[in-house]
């Protein structure tokens, strides 16, 4: 084995300033720029002598400026260890760029270097992108798309909590498909797959802008209606059945379904603890109901 030794140059550190491959900025302790890399001025699209003089703060996204605020003013009062913090800058073009902040207190030193701070500033993007997927699919049913049962809990207790405080009323219609047993025990679980991928399609063409379809799971389906009453809820689940009772033609093959459905409402002013449980019980006893009733039909009928 032969030793190569390597001759490094002396550390230059406005080259390593210069050619970090991240944001870095130099402010005073109140966060006015006095320095920015390179790096930093293309993540934000601004020369360093247009952000020299700056604050640091004035460059957040108004949505995030007062978190970033109380942020830098908590760490001041206490400087002894980093500041992290996530946040979302201004490009000079008016978009945003989601980074982390980490902030270092240099003290002041005898030679009249006032004290002052060093910023990392380091574009999150693709990291930001990565967590939105992972929610996305942590929420919502990956066959058919729909939110699951987990958002289906967080949108149900948005809209009771809207119906307390607005005195409106707030409805859940649960459905269930009929037959979709024998499809999937006589076609194969990939056609049973396909039909509940065309329910959830024809499911939101009859969806108003405030209702949320649900997968909650199997073929069982939900609808949480904002601001609706009985009747107009009973409406929607007639424009619900006529579009699932047309047959469905998938892949060659013509399929019928039906459909069971049950409806509960509560009026407005309710706390969402008090009626929660109690409104997607009843829902659902009125789909087992309803599918009872449609079953005793069918055979009255083959009788």
């Amino acid at each position: 084995m032969i030793d190569v030794a390597v001759s490094l140059p002396p550390v230059d550190r406005r080259s390593a300033f210069a050619n970090a491959p991240m944001g870095l900025a130099l402010t005073t302790t109140s966060g006015v720029l006095v320095d920015a890399n390179p790096a930093l001025c293309a993540m934000l699209g601004r020369t360093a002598e247009e952000l020299n003089g700056r604050s640091v703060l004035d460059q957040v996204h108004p949505d995030a400026a007062s978190a970033a605020r109380d942020a830098h003013t908590a760490w001041i009062a206490e400087p002894s260890r980093p500041l992290r913090h996530e946040t979302r800058l201004l490009r000079a073009d008016g978009s945003d760029v989601p980074v982390q902040i980490t902030a270092s207190w240099v003290a002041a030193e005898p030679d009249g270097v006032a004290a002052h701070l060093v910023l990392i500033v380091e574009d999150i993007t693709d990291r930001k992108a990565l967590e939105a997927q992972l929610v996305h699919r942590s929420l919502h049913d990956p066959l058919t798309g729909l939110p699951n049962r987990l958002l289906f809990q967080d949108r149900l207790w948005h809209a009771l909590e809207r119906g307390h405080r607005e005195s409106t009323p707030t409805c859940v219609l649960i459905t269930d498909l009929d037959g979709f047993k024998v499809i999937n025990d006589e076609l194969g679980h990939p056609m049973g797959d396909l039909v509940l991928v065309t329910f959830a399609e024809r499911l939101r063409s009859v969806l108003r802008a405030s209702d949320t379809a649900v997968r909650l799971g199997g073929d069982e389906f939900s609808i949480v209606c904002e601001n609706t009453d009985q009747a107009d809820a009973e409406v929607l689940a007639e424009r619900l059945r006529s579009s699932i009772t047309e047959p469905l033609s998938l892949s060659g093959t013509t399929v019928s379904v039906g459909l069971s459905i049950g409806i509960s409402c509560v009026a407005g002013g309710h706390q969402p603890g008090e009626v929660y449980e109690r409104v997607v019980r009843e829902a659902d006893d009125a789909m087992y109901a309803d599918k009872a009733r449609r079953r005793r039909l069918r055979a009255r009928r083959d009788t």
